[in-house]
């Protein structure tokens, strides 16, 4: 897989390295409860991951599409913890509550299941977000009210230095 990036001349994209999804571009959900995937994020996944998803979240905030094989991973990883493990019980829980198997249909839509859908208010005008191997998709004054309550702070720099960022 290369990293794609993206011109800001038209929609091409260039392999570089590992492929990852990257910035916000605002959506809408249907009446039928379907997120139409904006076409840089779709492109890829279909192109990198297939059609196949699975649609959740953990919190209910907010909704998380992964790939199904970046899902697949995740399971994976999960299957080599103890069953037993009180964080894995609650992640996987959570994560079944709200989610949804699903794929992309052929206008590039996606549905979003009703308990997730209410609890996300996943409403009209959204923001999806690229999160490297996933898409969020929040509801657009949700996700402004919780960058307000949430500030980037010193000791997130901090935490990022770390790492060179």
């Amino acid at each position: 897989m290369g990293l794609l990036l993206y011109h800001p001349g038209g929609p091409e994209w260039t392999k570089v390295g590992k492929t990852v999804l990257r910035g916000n571009l605002p959506a809408k959900i249907d009446d039928k409860s379907r997120l139409k995937v904006p076409t840089g994020f779709r492109t890829l996944i279909e192109h990198e991951y297939g059609r196949e998803l699975f649609v959740t979240s953990l919190t209910g905030e907010s909704v998380r599409i992964y790939p199904m094989p970046v899902w697949l991973d995740i399971e994976r990883r999960l299957g080599e913890m103890a069953s037993t493990e009180p964080a894995r019980v609650r992640f996987i829980g959570r994560l079944n509550y709200f989610g949804l198997v699903t794929e992309l249909d052929n206008q590039g839509r996606v549905l979003i299941q009703p308990r997730l859908r209410e609890a996300a208010g996943m409403t009209g005008e959204v923001d999806v977000l690229g999160q490297l191997n996933y898409l969020e998709v929040w509801n657009h004054e949700r996700l402004v009210d919780r960058f307000a309550r949430e500030p980037f702070t010193d000791d997130d720099a901090r935490a990022l230095a770390k790492y060179g960022i």
